[in-house]
Order: C-alpha cells, then sequence, then structure tokens
C-alpha cells in the first residue's frame, strides 16, 4: 500500500498549481506588451520564492521534533538543540531543551538509584531473589547465591531446583550431598510461599529462615520478590537467654524447697528409736527413700544449672584426635560388653586447633553415650518384633559406632569434619529443629539436657553441626570444626 504524500510535498503541490497557470496567462502578455510580460513574470518568480521560503520556514519546528525524537530514541539526554534565533522556534526549542534536561537529570537519578540499589542488595546479609513475569529468577544476590548453591539461576523457577529430579549439575559445585538436599529442600519451601506471606522456615539440616514473599510493579505487570533471612543464631541466643532464666527461677525454688525437706527429713530420724522394732525399719525405709527422691531432684536441677552456667573457655591447643582416643578408651569396654564394634572409621591428619578440651570431652562423650543407648534401643526393638513374630529371623548386622575425622572437601580441606555414626537409627521422623531444645528427648524418661549441653559447647568453639539420619538407617552427627581455628565466645 503506497504512502501517503507528506506535508511538504501538498504545500509544493499546491504553490505549483498556484503559480503555472499564472505563468502561463503571463505569456499572453509577451506579444503586445513584452515588458509587462518581464514584469509579471518576474512578480510570479518572487511570489513562488517567497511561498517556497515560508514553506520551509513553517515545516522547520518539523525538523527540529524529529531531531528530537532521535536524540529520545538514541537515549542522549545530555544532547542539546541549537537555537536557530526565530521567535517561535527558539521557544519551540526551549521547551524541547528543558525536557530533555529534566529526562538528563532523572536519568542520573536513576542510576544512581540502581548503582545504590545494587550494591545494597549486595551488601544485605540476607538473601534476595527477584523475579520475571514468569516467576523465573531474574536477579539474586550474593547472599542467595550462598545460600541456595544454584547453578545458572538466571531465567529459571525454583520449582526446578524444587524437584526431585534435579541432579548435582544444577547445584553449585562446592554443595556436597547433604547440602544439596538442604537446598532441594528450602527451595520447594519458598517456591511454595505465598503472596504477601511471612513465615519462618526450617530446613533439613535444623537452621531457621524468616521467609517473606511480596511483589512491586513493573510496566503495569505484577513481579514477585523473596527475603529470607536466617535466624538460627538469633532465636538459639533468645531460646538460650529464657531458659537461662527459667532455670535459675526453678533451681532458687527447687534448691530452696530440697534443703529445707533433706534437713526436716533428717530430724525425723531421731524418732525412729521411738517406734518399735519393725515399724522403726518401716519408718526408716521410707525415710531414706524420701531422702534419696529429694537428692534426685535437686541433682535433676543442677545439671541444667551445669549448662546455663557453663564457665567461659579455657582454650589450648590440641590434638582433636587424641581427644577421640581418649572417648574411644573410656568407652571400650562398655561397648566390648555390649558386642557394639566402637573405633575409628577415618582418620586424617590433623594441625592442632585452640580447644576447651574439658568441653569437648564432655560434649563427645554426650555424644557417644547416646549413640550406644540408640544402638540398644534398637536392639530392644528388634527383639520385640522376634518375640511377637514367634519365628526365628534373619540374623541382624554387628551393631557399630564409627568416628571419623576428615578433611572438608566440599570447602577444600580447610575445615575438619568429626562424624559421630551409629547403627541405632532411632531419630525416624523426629522434626531436626527439635533435638536440640531443652525438654526434648527422643528416649524414654530422657530430659533433653545431653544436646543442649552439646550445642552450647558446639556453639562457643564456632563450630556447625548437624544430627540427621544416614544411609542403611544409620544416624550421623557431623561436626565442622573452624578453618581458622577461632571461636564464638558467648
Amino acid at each position: 500500500m503506497p504512502l501517503p504524500p507528506t506535508l511538504r510535498t501538498r504545500f509544493t503541490a499546491y504553490l505549483l498549481a498556484l503559480h503555472l497557470p499564472l505563468f502561463g496567462c503571463a505569456t499572453l502578455l509577451l506579444p503586445a506588451r513584452p515588458a509587462l510580460f518581464v514584469g509579471a513574470e518576474a512578480a510570479l518568480a518572487a511570489s513562488l520564492a517567497l511561498g517556497w521560503l515560508l514553506l520551509r520556514r513553517a515545516l522547520e519546528p518539523l525538523g527540529y521534533t524529529r531531531r528530537f525524537h532521535e536524540l529520545l530514541q538514541d537515549q542522549q539526554y545530555a544532547g542539546r538543540l541549537a537555537a536557530p534565533g526565530m521567535r517561535e522556534l527558539d521557544d519551540l526549542v526551549g521547551m524541547f531543551n528543558a525536557m530533555l534536561d529534566a529526562l538528563h537529570r532523572e536519568r542520573l537519578a536513576l542510576g544512581e538509584q540502581q548503582g545504590f540499589l545494587d550494591r545494597l542488595l549486595e551488601a544485605t546479609p540476607g538473601a534476595v531473589l527477584v523475579f520475571d513475569f514468569d516467576r523465573r529468577i531474574s536477579l539474586l544476590n550474593a547472599g542467595a547465591a550462598a545460600l541456595l548453591g544454584l547453578a545458572q539461576p538466571l531465567g529459571r523457577p525454583l520449582s526446578h531446583w524444587a524437584d526431585e529430579g534435579s541432579g548435582d549439575g544444577d547445584f553449585d559445585g562446592a554443595f556436597d550431598a547433604r547440602a544439596r538436599e538442604r537446598s532441594r529442600d528450602l527451595a520447594r519451601q519458598l517456591d511454595a510461599l505465598p503472596l504477601h506471606a511471612s513465615l519462618l522456615l526450617t530446613d533439613t539440616g535444623g537452621r531457621r529462615y524468616r521467609a517473606r514473599r511480596g511483589q512491586f510493579f513493573d510496566r503495569g505487570f505484577a513481579r514477585h520478590f523473596l527475603l529470607v533471612e536466617e535466624l538460627t543464631a538469633e532465636l538459639e541466643d533468645s531460646e538460650r537467654a529464657t531458659y537461662e532464666r527459667l532455670i535459675r527461677v526453678l533451681a532458687h525454688e527447687v534448691n530452696n524447697t530440697v534443703a529445707a525437706t533433706g534437713s526436716v527429713l533428717d530430724s525425723l530420724l531421731y524418732y525412729r528409736g521411738q517406734l518399735a522394732r519393725q515399724d522403726g525399719d518401716d519408718f526408716a525405709t521410707a525415710i531414706v527413700a524420701a531422702r534419696r527422691r529429694n537428692a534426685s531432684l535437686g541433682e535433676f536441677i543442677d545439671r541444667f544449672t551445669h549448662v546455663v552456667k557453663m564457665p567461659a573457655l579455657a582454650l589450648r591447643a590440641a590434638a582433636l584426635g587424641d581427644v577421640v582416643d581418649d572417648i574411644l578408651w573410656l568407652n571400650r569396654e562398655t561397648c566390648q560388653r555390649r558386642g557394639i564394634a566402637l573405633g575409628w572409621g577415618r582418620r586424617d591428619a590433623a594441625a592442632p586447633m585452640a580447644l576447651d578440651v574439658q568441653l569437648v570431652e564432655q560434649a563427645l562423650l554426650n555424644i557417644v553415650k547416646n549413640a550406644i543407648e540408640a544402638v540398644e534401643a534398637r536392639r530392644a526393638a528388634l527383639a520385640h518384633a522376634e518375640a511377637a513374630q514367634m519365628h526365628d529371623a534373619a540374623p541382624a548386622p554387628q551393631d557399630f559406632i564409627r568416628v571419623e575425622l576428615a578433611h572438608d572437601d566440599a570447602d577444600g580441606g580447610r575445615r575438619m569434619r568429626l562424624s559421630v555414626i551409629d547403627s541405632g537409627g532411632q531419630l525416624g521422623a523426629v522434626p531436626v529443629r527439635r533435638l536440640f531444645t531443652p525438654f526434648f528427648s527422643t528416649k524414654k524418661g530422657g530430659q533433653g539436657i545431653g544436646l543442649m549441653f552439646v550445642r552450647e559447647v558446639l556453639n562457643r568453639h564456632g563450630c556447625t553441626y548437624s544430627l540427621a539420619p544416614g544411609a542403611d538407617g544409620e544416624t550421623r552427627f557431623d561436626i565442622w570444626f573452624p578453618a581458622d581455628e577461632r571461636t564464638r565466645h558467648r
């Protein structure tokens, strides 16, 4: 389809259509009045030239408009149009230049704001993920990259990593199998987070996060973003402070009661001689039982008090392998009597590190003791199941507690990983985040003090740790000691 004629073409056609007939009429004067003919032709030529000049001046604003459009299209907001020296055009050019100046200032402000936003996102310790209109990742900061460890995340939805079928190549090479599973579980929870919701999430490693999904509008369409902040340390500190206050109040009240009750019970024993022999023996037995129970109550409170009143770390250079050797030696006879294989599975050479040996030994004793009790509980459950089936079952493999001390390959071997692995497999479906909280225990009659003490010791040494089911029904307690041997004094 042909394009319509331009305004310049139409004006030119109009001038020609007006003057050509007049030129034709002027030729009639040539035979009779040559001088008048020349004058008429000259006047018509001058009129045509003036019309053409006025046409150019009238259409000149269109040229400035075109140049202004070209500057906008090329985003050359710092450019300016030259004033032609005509009042009307000067006003138009001044208006165009004012618009360019306003756009230039706005672009500078937006660029500064974008630069500040980029630096803010990189400096933010929390994770920030921004999605496009199709909920594919379009931006993530360093915190999100470190938290999730996603390989080539841009242009992909979170559901890509939440899927169980995602392979190792979809994650950072520094993430081991456990870290990939933790990242996959967290990505699944984040992908399912509703809009405008702010929830507390827990990953498979027991770490806790506050996650919020929001939205903003871009070119009239809604885009989503996620803010994820790890709260593990803050929540543990808050829980510790709450438990300290609670236990101190309980210890004060219980100790006062135990002391008074013990004194009264000791005084009552003086009345034994005033009773008949048989009644006196029964009386003394009851009093002794009450004293024993009273003392047990005091010891129960003391165990909690020792956790919250843990002394400051007394650090000295020590070989972690030698500390573990002592623990294995102390439990060797116990495990032999119970038919549990206890020993090293792997032991890499490790440089001495700064440890409070007494606290670390006590923590490791708790871990090994829990492993022995888990193995015993599994044996009891198997024996009960065999008795219920009333027939011979296949012989169970030998129970074991295996210790490994190895360089962590995930960070290039800078950190040491100490693992205590047992065949008890008693964690089952226990929520991971509840394992290190007071008053919670997987053992019947347990008080939850042991793991609370272990958590406190490891946190003070700056260690990270994980207690979770392993392969083939095993239970793994992994501890990563800091690479620079520094500790966090709490």
